[in-house]
């Protein structure tokens, strides 16, 4: 399903020229049609609006939840669900009470299906759901007392919404660490398609992102003779 006044093509592209792979988005009666073959995964992506300031001066914008993972990767909470035995929503509230203890989806927080590239043929279906401040900060504690903090789930982060007048600190930074499979790809895709960012400072943050990414990887290479 593509939303009302977004252009898949052109976030597609714009993407795709900061080093974040491509996904083909479907709908959700197509992902539901597709055979046993595929699996799918559930995430969800809550935010709050929020009209603080950092050092009293950087708008924050929005405060949006993601979580580090057992395996040191970004991610956003959620996970498998077995369509056997469980509906899309049953199943991710299902993962999402072992990880964050609180909170239900319903359809009606459904955002959108990609097909992942690789040799495991996924369909990965994003949530997401405004709260306020103080509802998304009560997320965040009952966080802590859930099954699966400290195992599965190493603590939740926010998304710095902002980039510093360096051009690099917030965002960028952000974005030049290590995701899982389509986590980036969703979270870049729900940031312009909910009007959150616009679609050129997510291009210069991808951008400054990736810079800042090879020469990283210059320093380590060794020098050439």
């Amino acid at each position: 399903m593509l939303l009302s006044g977004s252009d898949g093509d052109g976030v597609s592209a714009k993407m795709s020229t900061a080093a974040v792979p491509e996904l083909k988005q479907i709908s959700r009666v197509e992902a539901m049609r597709l055979g046993p073959g595929w699996s799918h995964s559930c995430h969800a992506m809550l935010y709050a609006a929020n009209p603080g300031q950092l050092f009293g001066r950087i708008p924050m914008r929005f405060s949006v939840l993601m979580q580090m993972r057992f395996d040191g990767l970004l991610g956003f909470p959620g996970g498998f669900v077995d369509r056997r035995f469980w509906s899309l929503e049953d199943g991710l509230n299902r993962v999402l009470g072992l990880g964050l203890g609180c909170l239900r989806l319903t359809e009606a927080d459904y955002l959108s299906s990609h097909l992942t590239e690789g040799p495991h043929r996924v369909v990965a279906h994003l949530y997401a759901r405004q709260l306020t401040l103080e509802q998304l900060h009560a997320v965040e504690i009952s966080a802590v007392h859930s099954r699966d903090h400290g195992l599965e789930v190493l603590g939740l982060v926010r998304v710095p919404l902002y980039t510093q007048k360096d051009r690099v600190g917030g965002f960028p930074n952000f974005l030049s660490n290590a995701f899982v499979s389509t986590a980036k790809c969703q979270l870049l895709f729900a940031l312009k398609v909910l009007n959150m960012m616009p679609e050129e400072k997510l291009a210069e943050a991808l951008a400054a992102a990736t810079e800042k990414q090879k020469k990283a990887l210059e320093k380590l290479l060794p020098a050439s003779s």
